[in-house]
């Protein structure tokens, strides 16, 4: 049996906003085991659906940049959020993001590739050396369409294309590539205040959906619901889930009244042609990326000789 901890109670609590003693008990019945915890909670009825983009720990900076019908978006990770404020470390940012047009995507790909008289391996290297803090490229994405435009949002942003979130939009269309910019910055404001998972259902990944369908048909058996009514029960309980987690079908964030898609589909007379969301990507600030919680008075302590 695995040893549960307060800080996996703790955890667990702030994921599903379930009361300490059921995800207790939903941690003893999983063995410990976090996402099963989460699914065995959701099933008594005991917690919502997660919608965790990860605990924000790491630091540094996202960069965005635009070049006609291309986006990218980068991240690169420093010690301390003082780093993200530094001249230098900003323009290393921008250069790796400068890169990523040429390059592509990869991680390895955009360190080998030429950055000034060295590579981007290099350029980190020197940051590195003179800033004095461990610096790493993360992560780097690319979206381009033949005809439209890409639109990009930075949310908390301390320069120009550089924050802690970051998202491009691109939208396919021949028509006005001013208006659409306009729309695609707007769109990419709704991504990055309501975080979908895909663009539409066909991008959600096959196991968050059976995942999602054998909750909803365990809840409701677990509601005593015969099982010919649980199917109807499962399909209605889908589209809300795609409301939530589908850029499309959620709330559009600029006018709640109409979902994403209708607002796209409206915007069409103004830039004079149909519209097509192409893609997304959303990037926030260390995602993922687990910070070790530090006892501040524990390592005082420690360093005096007293722990």
């Amino acid at each position: 049996m695995a040893n549960i901890t307060a800080q996996m109670v703790k955890e667990l609590r702030e994921k599903t906003g379930a009361g300490m003693m059921d995800c207790k008990a939903a941690l003893a019945e999983t063995d410990g085991d976090m996402e099963a915890a989460v699914d065995w909670l959701r099933k008594k009825g005991l917690a919502k659906a997660a919608k965790k983009a990860g605990r924000v720990a790491a630091e540094g900076l996202i960069g965005v940049a635009i070049r006609g019908t291309k986006g990218v978006v980068v991240e690169v990770n420093s010690e301390t959020d003082f780093v993200a404020r530094n001249d230098q470390f900003q323009a290393l940012v921008r250069t790796i993001a400068a890169v990523a047009f040429e390059a592509g995507a990869e991680v390895e790909a955009i360190k080998a590739a030429r950055a000034g008289s060295g590579t981007v391996a290099d350029a980190i290297a020197s940051a590195v050396a003179t800033i004095g803090e461990n610096m790493t490229l993360r992560r780097a994405a690319v979206l381009a369409v033949g005809q439209g435009a890409v639109g990009s949002y930075v949310h908390s942003q301390v320069a120009e294309g550089l924050g802690k979130i970051g998202v491009i939009v691109a939208l396919e269309s021949s028509g006005n590539a001013d208006e659409l910019t306009k729309l695609g910055r707007m769109v990419a404001m709704h991504v990055a205040a309501a975080n979908p998972l895909a663009a539409d259902a066909s991008g959600l990944a096959p196991a968050t959906v059976e995942r999602e369908k054998a909750i909803l048909a365990e809840k409701s058996r677990a509601q005593g619901k015969p099982e010919n009514v649980i199917a109807k029960i499962v399909e209605s309980g889908l589209k809300t889930y795609y409301k939530e987690v589908c850029l499309v079908d959620q709330a559009y964030i600029h006018d709640p009244s109409k979902t994403v898609a209708q607002a796209v589909k409206e915007a069409e007379g103004k830039v004079g042609a149909p519209i097509r969301i192409a893609g997304f990507v959303r990037f926030a600030l260390g995602e993922g990326i687990e910070k070790q919680e530090s006892d501040f008075a524990a390592e005082v302590a420690a360093a005096a000789g007293q722990g």
